[in-house]
This record gives structure tokens, sequence and C-alpha cells, in this order.
């Protein structure tokens, strides 16, 4: 009975028939291929000996006794295999001992076994001096697990795993196979059904919409990012440093026309999208994710393979020499990562061994219905080691900078999304998911502590308190925060014509009532030009210049605002089209004002911030910011210091209507001659050119609380940036 449900793919215990064992003192072989038409037993020790193997079942099973042996100690024999293809020999995969051990299995029910990326999957690994392949999933409920691939014709009979109980993991060493082999798991679950699963654990896939999993090494890359990653060991300043993030969707950034617009490969975007950033100013790049996801529509955030970088535009040693190039240019690598949900697809983690096992079985805590996608379960230790797991990966394995976690507010609230009776509160009765609370914060703990100099970052759209807040003081321990109601607030109030401004003064200052509550990044990120909100330059109002002048000033304000920045490609030059993930970017558009001077202003824009302590050192310090007047509604203009320290100071001042204003005048905190450092009216950006000549000098007339102010002529839709001439330059 036990060979018939091993013959038919049924057996829970292969190790218990295939291979070598003893009975009644005498050496037993049993091997199944279906589709062999004979075996041979090719002994090598302890006595040379070649026998031929009987079929013992006529789907494959056959089975040698070789009665001059009496022990297993020592045993090697190879298995040739005649079928259809001819003449092969093989190491028999079911003559080699467990290679996971027990503490490994341990950490791992517990969720404490932080790289089990090296145990789980695929690895091409030496078993007793054999190359070969070895592979493990966790699939608790399954009756049978198989490795099936290419090289067993996608058969799940023949090679079925060994269940390490009681945790749940399967393994099996197949020797002979190599880098480059494609595989999935076959999971019979105990109601009798066969499931295709592709390795959670993966580090490398087919291009979609193929899903097989591919056997990689990703080890071996000589990185040439040294000084990169000792500094940022060493750095712990975050905080107080200049951070301009250049957002990007890999595939749509640019095409080859002449190749039926495909996108660039991971080393053509090191060669051009490199560069380019580097040009601009901007210190990192944030990357929408490049995890591996079967549907390209979902741009990344609906992930199957969270330890493999997408097939679509390269191998993961190119991504590597992506990443290499970025730290070589002095250019800081964001991954956006996604541990909030995931697809249903069938071949990926939904119901893995027909239960349900990263996710919950009820859908009131374990489905997002927005999304059609299912929730994990954060409560399950395997689960959470799973997503720590990936975090350190991309942190350690491809040294990623930072982690920008998406969509955290979904993750947070039981009730996200649902109406009454359609979720279940927790413990206490809230509407707190508690167990996704502790989660990120073990994973803010353990990626700051083990990645020194790494950073993460809350997607977080709702008001909870203390996302950037560290663990030991109750907050979640992110670095930073993306600050969604400064850029809802600000786009509202720049996509008002200028005559309605006056009565919504409010929403370009109420962002400084909060700006000290979090750590927090300004973001006009790719959410905000798709879907029908258009462009960053056609929500402005007005005209074509007047469009333009209006981004040129929020794009200036938003610098000189307290927080990090954050600006999503296409956006730097103007982009006219709402972004499609399908197209390239409309490059074409450099050839023409007023897209050649937006990115001139993007490009000064982010050298004066790395140049002025005063943009960046205090964003979160009360004493880096002073209103001078944040009242003239009427005429819809703010004025504003940033400042480092009492001697290095920056006077900003915004003028949101299209009318120049002549001799306008506000108080300034020290008297001489204040320099003119940026004017977004400038002609070289596009502008009208109303400017200061260089400068303005105080006089001695009281105003905004100061004993001397400066008369300016304010430029139409323009910010202005000033400096004090006797100030650090």
């Amino acid at each position: 009975m036990s060979l018939e449900a091993l013959a038919r793919g049924q057996h829970h215990d292969p190790f218990r028939l295939l291979g070598p064992h003893l009975d009644h003192g005498r050496l037993v072989v049993r091997a199944l291929c279906p589709w062999a038409s004979s075996i041979e037993l090719d002994l090598r020790r302890p006595i040379a000996l070649r026998v031929e193997m009987t079929r013992r079942h006529p789907d494959g099973l056959f089975q040698a006794i070789v009665p001059e042996v009496s022990s297993l100690d020592g045993v090697e024999y190879r298995l040739v295999i005649h079928d259809d293809t001819g003449t092969r020999e093989i190491d028999d995969p079911y003559r080699f001992g467990r290679s996971i051990s027990d503490y490994d299995l341990h950490l791992f029910g517990e969720g404490n076994l932080l790289e089990a990326h090296r145990r789980l999957g695929a690895h091409p690994t030496e078993v007793g001096g054999i190359a070969g392949v070895h592979f493990a999933v966790w699939a608790p409920n399954a009756q049978r697990v198989s490795v099936i691939g290419d090289f067993n014709r996608w058969d799940g009979r023949v090679h079925p795993m060994r269940q390490l109980v009681p945790s749940g993991v399967w393994e099996l060493f197949i020797p002979g196979l190599a880098d480059g082999e494609r595989y999935k798991f076959e999971v019979r679950t105990h109601a009798g059904h066969l499931l295709h699963k592709a390795d959670p654990y993966a580090r490398f896939f087919e291009v979609p919409p193929r899903s097989a999993a591919i056997v990689c090494r990703t080890d071996g890359y000589a990185w040439q990012d040294q000084a990169w990653m000792e500094a940022r060991q060493a750095a712990g300043a975050w905080l107080a440093a200049p951070m301009s993030v250049y957002e990007v969707h890999l595939p749509s950034w640019r095409t080859v026309p002449e190749e039926d617009n495909r996108p660039l490969t991971y080393r053509e975007l090191a060669d051009h999208l490199v560069p380019y950033v580097k040009d601009l100013g901007f210190t990192h790049i944030e990357l929408m994710p490049v995890l591996e996801h079967p549907y390209g529509g979902s741009w990344g955030y609906q992930v199957l393979g969270y330890f493999a970088p997408t097939s679509r535009l390269g191998h993961p040693h190119d991504f590597k020499y992506f990443v290499d190039r970025c730290h070589q240019a002095g250019l800081g690598v964001i991954l956006d990562w996604v541990p909030a949900h995931f697809p249903k697809d069938a071949h990926g983690l939904a119901r893995f061994d027909g239960t349900a096992l990263y996710e919950h079985e009820d859908p009131r805590l374990g489905e997002h219905q927005d999304w059609g996608t299912l929730i994990f379960n954060y409560g399950r230790n395997e689960v959470r080691n799973f997503l720590l797991a990936s975090a350190l990966f991309w942190l350690e394995e491809y040294h990623i900078d930072g982690l920008r976690v998406d969509a955290v507010a979904s993750m947070l609230y039981l009730d996200y999304s649902r109406r009454e009776g359609e979720w279940i509160p927790n413990r206490y009765g809230g509407r707190e998911n508690l167990e996704a609370v502790a989660f990120l914060q073990q994973m803010n703990t353990l990626t700051h502590a083990r990645v020194p100099g790494s950073i993460t970052i809350a997607e977080e759209s709702t008001a909870w308190p203390g996302v950037s807040r560290p663990v030991h003081l109750g907050g979640l321990g992110f670095t930073y925060k993306w600050n969604m109601g400064w850029m809802h607030d600000t786009l509202k109030y720049a996509s008002r014509d200028p005559v309605h401004r006056r009565w919504a003064q409010n929403e370009i200052t109420f962002s400084m009532l909060y700006a000290y509550t979090e750590n927090y990044i300004l973001p006009y990120s790719h959410d905000e030009v798709v879907h029908g909100k258009r462009s960053m330059l056609d929500k402005m109002p007005g005209d074509t210049w007047q469009k333009a002048a209006t981004l040129r000033a929020l794009y200036a304000f938003m610098y000189a605002h307290p927080g990090k920045k954050l600006l999503f490609m296409g956006c730097e030059f103007g982009q006219w089209r709402e972004w499609n993930y399908q197209t390239s970017l409309d490059w074409d558009l450099l050839a023409h004002e007023p897209h050649r001077g937006l990115v001139a202003l993007v490009r000064e824009l982010n050298a004066l911030y790395r140049s002025e302590p005063a943009l960046s050192a205090r964003d979160y310090d009360l004493a880096g910011f002073r209103w001078i007047d944040a009242s003239d509604v009427e005429n819809s203009v703010i004025a504003f210091l940033r400042a480092a320290g009492d001697d290095d100071l920056l006077a900003i001042v915004c003028n949101w209507t299209p009318v120049p204003r002549h001799g306008y005048r506000i108080g300034m905190p020290r008297a001489g001659r204040w320099l003119e450092r940026l004017n977004t009216d400038d002609p070289r950006y596009g502008g009208s050119g109303v400017m200061l000549g260089g400068g303005v000098d105080t006089e001695p007339i009281p105003a905004h609380g100061y004993p001397q102010s400066i008369a300016l002529t304010l430029p139409p839709l323009a910010t202005v940036i000033l400096k004090p001439e006797t100030g650090p330059l």
C-alpha cells in the first residue's frame, strides 16, 4: 500500500521508502522515475557492483536488493536511467541526509531565523562533495510537497521532499542541478488537490507572465561601493542632512523606440538614469517596487517575489550593478517594499498549502477588498519571519540604503476601508491592528540595528501618533514619514485660480502647525499624477506661462519648507500628460520651454539645498523655522525664515498671484544687505525677469516685529530666497 501511494505521488514520507535501506540484513535501494524503461544500480562502495533494478510498480518504481551489503555505512552508488531520451547517470537524492538543523527550525518557528532566505528557497551547494541544489519550503498543512521542473518533466511524483516535523518545512537536495534550472513546488493538499506554487524565497523568476522560479546564485558579485558603504555605516545624522529623492518607475522612465519601446535594462539604466539624476543634484533615487510581481499594472505594489528583483529588466547581478553605480555616483537607493498585502495569483502565496498560510482565513481580517489582495497574518511567527528576512535581505544583499514601506495605514487599522460589520476588533475592542504594530516596530528595530545608517520611510496617510518616533518611546520606529497632508493641501492651493487663493491661505500655511510632530518627507509622488489627477504642470491654473510659473514657485516653496524632498520622475521637466506605466516619459519636451527652464530650476534648487545648511540642518527642530508673515491673505503672499543657527539664515518670500508687488515690505531679523540666492522668475528658468538686482538693503523701518525691513519688488507667481551678505556663503 505504501509503494502504491508513493508511485501515485500520495506518500507523505518518501525517505521512508526511497533511497538505501536495510531489510533483513540486506541493502535495498528504491528509485522512482515514471518514464524510465529500466534503471541500473551502479554500486561504488562498499563493493563495486552493477545490477538491474526490478520494476515494482508500473508507474516507474524500481527496486534493487544487494545481499552482499549488510550495512548502510559508506554506501555510495549512482543510478543509471534508460528512457526515451537515452541513458544518463545521476546521484540519488534519497541517499542524502537532511540539511536544515533543528536549531534553525526552532528559530524559524519562533520567528527569529532572520536569515531564513539562506535556509529556505533554492540554493546551489555541495553535499558530501556532490554538487546540486538544496530546496526547502514551508507548507505545514500539505500532504506532500515535491520539486518540479524541466529536470523531471514537471512530474511531482519524481522528487517528493522530506518533511521536517513538526516545523512544517520540507526539504530535498537534488544532485546534478545548477544555476538556471526552472522549478516550482507541487503541493498536494490534504483534500487531494495539486497546487503548483512559485518559491516564496526564490532569488529569480521567469519574465512574467511566465511564473516559474529559476535557481540563481546571487553571491559572487564584485561590489565597488566600499567607500559608500563605510560612510553609510558611520552615518547617523540623516535628519540633519539634505535629502532630495527622485522617485522612479524603472520600466517607464525611458524606453528604446527602435526595439518596440522595450524598457531599459538595469545596466542601461546605470548608464543613463544614474548620471541624469546625479546631474540634477538629487541625493537619492527611490525605486517603485522592483520586487518580482506578476502584473505590470500593479506598478510593482502586488509582490510575489519578496527576494527577487524583477527579471523584466535583467539578472539579479545586473540589479546589483545598478545599485553599485548609484553608490559610486554618490546616490543613495531607496526601495519601495510592500509588507501590507499580496495578490491572489494561483502560483503565489495565496492558500499556499491549501490553507490560509500567509494570510488570515477570515476575510474580515485577511482581504483588502479595495485592491483584491490578501493581508499578511502578522501574528504568525513564520510569516513575520518571512517579511523580516526580506527587509534585511534587500539592505544587506543588495546594499539598499532604505526601505519605503507602502500602505502602512492599511496595516495599522483593522477597519481600513471597511464598513461596520466587515472587520473584527482587537482583543481590547479597538480598531488598531496590534500584531501589525508589533511587526512594524520589530522591523524598524532590526533594520536600524543590523544595518547602521539604513533608513525606513512610512507611507502613512492618517494621524497615527509617533510613526517616526523611536520604539522605546512608544513609536513605530520609522526614520521618516511621508507628509501626505502637506502634499494634498499645497496641491489644492496651487491648483486654485489665483483670485481665489486669498480665501484659502490656510492651505499653504497649515502644515506648520504639525510640521514637528513627525520626521517628514514632502512628497510629490507618482500617486499625484495618475487616475485623472492630471500632471503637476497641468494641475496649475492659467495659461502655459502661468502654469509653469506657479509650478516653479511651488517647487521652490517645497525646498524651503521644513522636511526632506521627493519628486516623481517627469515632474522635474513638467510633463503635460499623466504618467502611464506602459510608455516612456515624454523626453522630447526638453527641446522646448517651459520644460527646459523647469529642469534648470530643479537642478539649482538641489544645488542650493545641498549648499545651504539652513534648508536642512534643523528640519525637525522648531528653531529652524520662523514665520515673518503668514497673514497677508489679500496679496496671497507668505514670508518666513529658515535657520541652521543664529548666523546662518535664509528668508523666503512667495507671491502666489500673477501680479508684481512693488515696494512690498517685510521685516528682517538682520540689518544690512540681503542677497538674492534664488528667484523662480529668473529668465533662465522661463520667468518674466522681475529680479532684485542681486540683492536689497534693509532700512530702519520696523515691520513684522523686527526693527528693520526691506522693500521688495515681488515677481509674479514666484518664490524668492534671500541670504544676508554678512552671513556664511
